[in-house]
């Protein structure tokens, strides 16, 4: 069967062999991958499969960016975790349904290229946040001990994890971590096998080969795992939660898959990527993978632990959107074929690629360039991450934003009072910038401290803006000099505010 799969791959007219490699090589880091980030989002192994298929069926297939990669990403697993655990699995289908037909409304309106107007710091505060709790939770899951609820709770939680691990798991998953390094130093070796791969492999060989007594994981069958949402499964989208975690799952797969693409369109100079068309195909595959009850899915950011699997195509040679469609066939093919191999996978071993991915998306080299030159946007990653921590995915990313407008605002809001001494004929104060209520007190000050017994002339022309609660604090200043002269005239207005 495998072999008719590789002839007829190669029948198909476009696909060279650089394309055919590509799509081995971005398959076989997807395979551990999948399987790691559905158990870490606490739904069947399986689904994650099913995500992975689609993305390359699907997705792939539909016009948009020709080389990246789609699939479930380590970037949603805290938030499809959270939303599990609140709604239950019976409902993650619907809630991906409709995150799925949100993204193909925003594509159809145009609004993918928006997108990329979101600022860089809560982005990154954004992945911070994901890879922080990742980690925590992780580390549980390397020793066989379930992981309490809630970021925080993770994180007090590690006090006393040592007495409650099992020391042969936490074994199997260092390990794996230690290869998962090591051979990604290799470059040589690891353009050839992915490191992922060879870490998951060792460790399933060492504990199939000693029989060790370690958590593997548990495989029902890729059909037996789809759930397709029933007609009451629909009625859970009138709860104002549940809309609230769909948005949050369209926003944030959007968003990651948009600025993966920007990240892919510079690793190549082939066609650039169609925001809107690309927002449009992630929307379908999520729809179908709402359909079938899977993970949602997004395309898979550059310098995520994904081990590079958007560019990974690009770097093992890929020229079009064929080896993305194909590694979809590659995993439906093994997932069909041969399923058994996933129970011999130990879990340790995949929470230990989580790890690392969790670790990776810490963008600790970026925060040390922002603070040399933009401490303010290393404050809004930093709250953005905490917040994450704290709270959850969607309100840390709103935080974020609303704490990154606040900084524009702040910073683009300078206003500069000059004074001019005329003598006989008064002071002239001109005011410069722009005068909106973060600045208001600063502007305030410089009026009130003109002398009371002298002439002033207010001249407004040289501000470029000046909203309403500055406009409203200036006529109430000048109405009220003149209450205190006690005459009429004594401040004249200047240009009009424009």
């Amino acid at each position: 069967m495998l072999r008719r799969g590789v002839r007829a791959v190669r029948a198909v007219r476009g696909v060279g062999r650089a394309d055919l490699f590509a799509s081995l090589v971005v398959f076989l880091v997807a395979l551990p991958l999948c399987v790691g980030v559905a158990l870490a989002s606490g739904v069947p192994a399986e689904l994650g499969l099913v995500t992975g298929i689609v993305g390359g069926l699907v997705a792939g297939a539909l016009p948009g960016s020709s080389l990246q990669v789609s699939g479930p990403s380590a970037g949603l697993t805290v938030l499809v975790y959270e939303a599990v655990r609140e709604y239950g699995v019976q409902a993650l289908g619907v809630i991906v349904l409709a995150a799925g037909l949100v993204q193909l409304g925003l594509g159809a309106l145009r609004l993918g290229r928006w997108f990329r107007a979101v600022s860089v710091a809560v982005v990154q505060g954004m992945l911070a946040g994901i890879g922080l709790v990742l980690v925590a939770g992780q580390v549980y899951a390397l020793g066989d001990a379930a992981a309490p609820p809630g970021g925080l709770g993770k994180l007090a939680g590690l006090v006393s994890l040592p007495g409650r691990v099992d020391w042969v798991a936490l074994s199997v998953g260092g390990a794996s971590m230690v290869v998962l390094l090591l051979w990604g130093r290799w470059r040589r070796g690891a353009r050839l096998v992915p490191a992922p791969l060879v870490a998951v492999a060792l460790a399933s060989a060492v504990t199939w080969g000693f029989d060790l007594e370690v958590r593997r994981v548990r495989v029902q069958g890729l059909w037996d795992a789809v759930r397709v949402p029933e007609t009451a499964d629909l009625g859970r989208l009138t709860e104002v939660g549940v809309v609230g975690t769909v948005v949050a799952f369209a926003l944030i797969a959007s968003a990651e898959a948009l600025f993966s693409a920007a990240a892919v369109d510079r690793l190549h100079d082939g066609r650039r990527t169609d925001y809107n068309r690309e927002l449009m195909a992630q929307g379908a595959g999520n729809a179908v993978c709402g359909v079938l009850g899977a993970l949602p899915m997004t395309a898979v950011v550059v310098r995520s632990a994904a081990g590079g699997a958007p560019s990974g195509g690009v770097r093992a040679g890929a020229r079009t959107k064929a080896s993305r469609v194909l590694h979809g066939v590659w995993l439906l093919l093994f997932t069909a074929v041969v399923p058994g191999v996933l129970g011999v996978i130990p879990v340790a071993a995949l929470a230990g690629l989580l790890v690392h991915a969790g670790c990776r998306l810490v963008p600790v080299r970026e925060v040390r360039t922002l603070w040399s030159g933009h401490r303010g946007e290393v404050v809004v990653l930093g709250v953005t991450a905490v917040a994450i921590v704290v709270g959850n995915l969607f309100e840390g990313v709103l935080v974020g934003l609303g704490l990154a407008v606040a900084k524009t605002a702040w910073e683009i809001s300078h206003v500069h009072v000059e004074t001019e001494d005329r003598g006989d004929a008064g002071i002239v104060v001109r005011v410069l910038g722009h005068a909106t209520f973060l600045r208001l007190p600063k502007l305030l000050d410089a009026l009130d401290a003109l002398p009371a017994d002298r002439e002033v002339r207010l001249e407004l022309g040289g501000l470029r803006h000046v909203d309403h609660a500055c406009a409203a604090a200036l006529e109430g200043w000048a109405a009220a000099r003149e209450r205190r002269a006690g005459r009429q005239g004594e401040v004249a207005a200047g240009s009009p505010v424009s």
